[in-house]
């Protein structure tokens, strides 16, 4: 393969994973705890890049929010499998379904941490 079918091959896979990524982001926007949490990063980014005193304080806000949302997208990913694989009633859909809600909750205590401590420091 010459040189410049490898570049636009991987051309291709950069843009076909770019629109897929899109297209999750759009599948999360239908998650109510997705749109909220999204809502709170566009208040707290901003926030974080202008309180932080240094680039580390910066980058400690700035990724405890961003975390956040990795950990929802990736919750959301698990309910969908889950759902995919059946809808009824099962002991270990359930335990993947609430471990992945404690993930989530344990983000936001990260966040909430990282906030108080950066802020009070």
């Amino acid at each position: 393969m010459t040189q410049d079918r490898k570049s636009a091959t991987d051309l291709r896979r950069l843009t076909d994973a770019l629109r897929n990524s899109l297209a999750g982001i759009g599948a999360a926007l239908g998650e109510g705890a997705f749109r909220l949490e999204l809502l709170a990063a566009a208040i707290a980014i901003p926030l974080g890049v202008t309180l932080g005193a240094t680039g580390v304080e910066r980058a400690l806000l700035v990724g405890s929010v961003l975390l956040v949302l990795i950990v929802e997208l990736t919750n959301s990913a698990v309910e969908a499998a889950v759902d995919r694989i059946s809808l009824e009633q099962h002991p270990l859909a359930k335990r993947a379904k609430d471990l992945g809600s404690a993930a989530v909750m344990f983000s936001l205590v990260n966040a909430a941490a990282v906030w108080l401590l950066v802020l009070s420091g």
